[in-house]
């Protein structure tokens, strides 16, 4: 279905022309790169026509897969503004931030954490209609922030002082001062003013500066019909916490009745304090982090068990970084969320959502900065450059490994620098320079070599060993298309599989299964491939199953072999069934 404007799509037929594309083919191309990402589009050059005369609008995905196929053609991105077609975004800018304020970071991230959810409870519609629009350009603002700057001066937020009592009140000149009235008022302070709910509530003379808070100045976000625990929607009150019932009249009560004439009204309610944050509420986020590690690689980005993470930053990420907190305590806490965070876009990139992934990578990022964790940051530079090597951007993924490495010399260590350059020999070898893929991954074995038992290497890094660097040297030279270099790494790789990594194993088969073929043992590959199939059909990971859709498309010209027809046939179900 389309929405349709008052006046033609000036801007969208000024591109085609641009880029040289017809209508026909424009339809074409919408239509294929809807298919890659399992979306069933019958757009025709009529359907086209109607973009551009009538200024209809395509929905769902279709505006970003025409920016994608037009970009595609001018070989750069194609921002939805520039065609005409920026109402079309949802949420256009939600995850893409990169702020320099500590304050505006965490809205920035709680922001996409609500996104995801809204996304989620939709059935996904949010992501869907952002398919085709993430844009490798959109690394370049927050890669070069963190580097000039990969670590805020500070993150403490401290609770708001009380605002300062008012003067007790004076009693109407019309009314006689009796005893009970001026032992009332000296007992405690009057006001006539209630809890502001609003914008800038809570603000006044008790708060420096009044209405002009400082970044790190915690202001609850809600009223009273709130608890401090949690602040999204659904959650509840934690213990000791009280009821967080509203204090509000019946519906159709009306307004509340002021004081009688004479009497001195109420003090207003207090605002609910922000919840302190301590070692122990970190501790479980980083709990929680190390279980979905382990989800993760044995069950697939996919798996509802990985699903749980996005459910946990905003349950119980969000309440801890809107809460009150020591420098120390905060540096942490922004850790481990960041940490959190990067998960849920190494998940989303696991799932195919490229365009979630990017936006959380970009968070992760910036919450790696509030941790003043070099390290972590470049741990999400290198998931980035990953990202822009399975996505054909091999330029990009260089200079995003590139930028891991030179901000953590002297500071990483031995095996953590030596996956950062196995991610640069990747992104090289994506590239085609047989040179530098070599001398990275020489770079990275002598690191891996250096490392030692008792070094402090961070948790987040458990998965690395020998047979990870021999795998991803396999694809390195499988990308460089040298099957003998690939046979003799995946052999190491496949050498220990292991039930904790199983999505790992069912990527090496196939990259094994290309490296017989391509050496023309169709027997050996075929074998390989039909275990990599059992493999994959045990987890939920888009990648996997697009690893073994592309060994399929290299066996076609086989397609008249029993044995290939057989492999095709074993992978059916896994090639029509959603990852």
């Amino acid at each position: 279905m389309s929405r349709e404007l008052r006046e033609p799509n000036e801007k969208l037929g000024a591109v085609l022309a641009l880029a040289g594309i017809s209508n026909a083919g424009l339809a074409r191309r919408v239509n294929d790169l809807g298919a890659q990402r399992g979306l069933t589009l019958r757009y025709d050059k009529t359907s086209v026509a109607r973009w551009v005369s009538k200024g209809m609008v395509p929905q769902g995905a279709a505006p970003h897969l025409i920016a994608a196929a037009i970009g595609a053609k001018l070989g750069r991105p194609v921002p939805l503004h520039e065609i005409g077609l920026a109402d079309a975004d949802p949420a256009p800018e939600v995850g893409l931030g990169f702020p320099r304020d500590v304050g505006a970071a965490v809205r920035s991230a709680t922001d996409l954490y609500r996104l995801d959810l809204a996304g989620r409870r939709g059935g996904g519609g949010i992501w869907q209609s952002l398919a085709g629009s993430f844009s490798v350009s959109a690394y370049a603002t927050p890669a070069s922030r963190w580097l000039i700057s990969p670590a805020d001066s500070s993150v403490a937020r401290e609770a708001p002082q009380p605002p300062a009592p008012p003067p007790p009140a004076s009693p109407s000149p019309s009314m006689p001062t009796s005893p009970s009235t001026a032992a009332t008022a000296s007992a405690g302070p009057a006001s006539t003013t209630t809890t502001g709910t609003g914008t800038g509530a809570g603000t006044g003379a008790g708060v420096p500066g009044g209405s002009d808070l400082s970044p790190t100045t915690v202001v609850p976000a809600r009223p009273v019909t709130e608890t401090h625990r949690g602040t999204g929607p659904g959650a509840g009150p934690g213990p000791g916490h009280g009821s967080g019932q509203p204090h509000s009249p019946a519906p159709g009560a009306g307004p509340a009745p002021g004081p009688a004439p004479g009497q001195v009204p109420a003090p207003a309610l207090p605002e609910p304090s922000p919840q302190r944050v301590g070692h122990s509420d970190v501790a479980k986020l980083r709990e929680a982090a190390e279980d979905a590690r382990r989800w993760d690689s044995k069950y697939g980005g996919g798996d509802w068990r990985s699903s749980m993470v996005p459910e946990c930053l905003r349950v119980d990420a969000t309440p801890l970084l809107l809460g009150s907190y020591s420098d120390e305590v905060g540096r942490a806490l922004f850790g481990a969320t960041a940490e959190l965070t990067r998960l849920a876009g190494w998940m989303a990139f696991d799932t195919g959502q490229q365009e979630a992934a990017q936006r959380y990578y970009i968070q992760a990022l910036r919450l790696a900065r509030a941790a003043a964790d070099v390290p972590l940051g470049g741990y999400v530079l290198a998931s980035m450059s990953l990202q822009a090597t399975y996505r054909d951007f091999a330029d990009e993924a260089v200079d995003l490994a590139q930028a891991a490495v030179e901000r953590n010399r002297g500071l990483a260590t031995a095996r953590t620098m030596s996956f950062f350059r196995l991610v640069e020999a990747r992104a090289h070898a994506k590239a085609g320079d047989p040179q530098a893929a070599g001398a990275a991954l020489r770079a990275a074995e002598g690191w891996l070599e250096r490392s030692r038992e008792g070094d402090p290497d961070p948790s987040w890094l458990g998965f690395y060993s020998y047979d990870r660097f021999a795998a991803d040297a396999a694809e390195c030279y499988r990308d460089l298309k040298l099957p003998r270099q690939v046979r003799r790494f995946t052999e190491q790789a496949l050498s220990r599989p292991t039930e904790e990594y199983v999505r790992s194993h069912g990527l090496r088969l196939v990259v094994s299964a290309v490296a017989e073929l391509e050496s023309g043992n169709l027997d050996a590959a075929c074998a390989q491939g039909a275990r990599a199939v059992e493999v994959a059909g045990r987890i939920s990971s888009a990648r996997t199953t697009e690893y073994v859709r592309d060994l399929l498309h290299r066996l076609e010209p086989y397609g008249d072999e029993p044995r290939v027809a057989e492999l095709r046939e074993r992978a059916r179900p896994l090639l029509v069934t959603p990852a």
